[in-house]
């Protein structure tokens, strides 16, 4: 247990230095504007469904 409660600490000591001094850089404004706009859910293009349709077993000791 002391060896797991050790590698652990360690191993989060690492990560968060590491995530201190990552640089992420700044989204462009149209990308901004593009992630505020709403989204069509009607447009939505019809997809083909290859196979029999999926029909649960209500009854199991029917097939």
């Amino acid at each position: 247990m002391f060896l797991l409660a050790t590698v652990t600490l360690c191993c989060g000591a690492v990560a968060g230095t590491v995530a201190l001094f990552e640089q992420v850089p700044a989204p462009i404004p149209s990308e901004q504007v593009a992630q505020r706009m709403a989204i069509d859910v009607t447009a939505q293009a019809p997809v083909r469904v290859v196979g029999a349709p999926f029909e649960p077993n209500v009854n199991p000791r029917q097939r």
